[in-house]
């Protein structure tokens, strides 16, 4: 979640928006906003979510999870041992 947060306050820097600014336009207050940047683990997902949608990253949600590499060898695994048995 740091490495997060520190992202999210980079992606805010390179756009040069101020700490003020920023929290108003997630509408949180300054100190949420600061919990946020260094990757509180107790701030809410729909907060990291706005924070996103304010830089503009908020289409890269759609990549969190979307190869599933242990996942599918997991199910390999199953479906070699079902064919074996067969």
């Amino acid at each position: 979640m740091r490495a997060f947060g520190q992202r999210l306050r980079l992606a805010r820097l390179r756009r040069r928006i101020s700490t003020v600014l920023f929290a108003e336009r997630m509408g949180v207050s300054r100190d949420t906003f600061h919990r946020l940047e260094r990757g509180d683990p107790t701030i809410a997902f729909g907060t990291y979510l706005r924070a996103l949608r304010v830089l503009g990253l908020d289409k890269d949600i759609d990549l969190l999870a979307t190869d599933d590499s242990l996942g599918r060898t997991f199910q390999d695994l199953a479906l070699l041992r079902k064919n074996d048995k067969v």
